[in-house]
């Protein structure tokens, strides 16, 4: 009796084994979650220099234009799939240092020093996470390969005026709900999109 249900134990796993792995959202081979809680929020005196940053230059934009907006007002982090989000704001955070940084090297100050360095940390911390995640994966589909051809596109072909602009009026929503978002992983819920919005 013993003998046959150790016959009917094997015969049920291989039947599990060929089935293969239930079908996921994720890549095929599993993403590594990483901590970005410590950035879920910035402190006082963070944001304090955030601001003073933003409202300076601000206030010394020349007139500008954008033929397409790098940061659409109706894209959300939120309609991505989790593991898609840190992809998504590695390349944000890495066009708004590129484009702040030639902003401070256009003799600015230092009231850029510590903004650069605080982002220059958060990129460095999701750039590790996203380097380090499996290559077996499929590349970036649907909204999150248009959000990465947007922005690659944008670094491109926008001038200089449009990607300061937009880098600018854009800051905050980084820093307070794009990176919240990240941060937060599964509790960040997604959104269903309309058909009409596009990013």
């Amino acid at each position: 009796m013993a003998a046959a249900w150790v016959l009917v134990l094997v015969a049920a796993g291989l039947s599990l084994a060929s089935a293969g792995p239930a079908p996921t959202s994720k890549p095929t081979t599993a993403w590594t979650d990483c901590d970005f809680g410590r950035f879920k929020s910035l402190s006082p005196r963070e944001l304090e220099a955030f601001k003073e940053a933003r409202d300076t230059l601000e206030n010394l934009l020349k007139s500008w234009s954008c033929t397409t907006r790098p940061f659409p007002r109706n894209r959300d982090l939120r309609q991505l799939q989790v593991w898609e989000r840190p992809v998504a704001l590695e390349a944000e955070l890495a066009l708004t240092l590129k484009v702040l940084g030639t902003m401070a090297d256009a003799s600015q100050g230092d009231i850029l020093d510590q903004p650069l360095h605080t982002l220059r940390h958060m990129h460095s911390e999701l750039q590790a996470c996203v380097l380090a995640q499996p290559t077996a994966g499929p590349q970036p589909q649907g909204r999150l390969h248009h959000w990465l051809h947007r922005l690659h596109e944008a670094s491109r072909k926008e001038s200089q005026g449009c990607l300061e602009a937009s880098v600018l009026f854009n800051l905050f929503r980084l820093l307070k709900k794009d990176l919240e978002c990240v941060a937060s992983g599964d509790l960040c819920l997604r959104t269903q999109t309309h058909p009409q919005l596009m990013w």
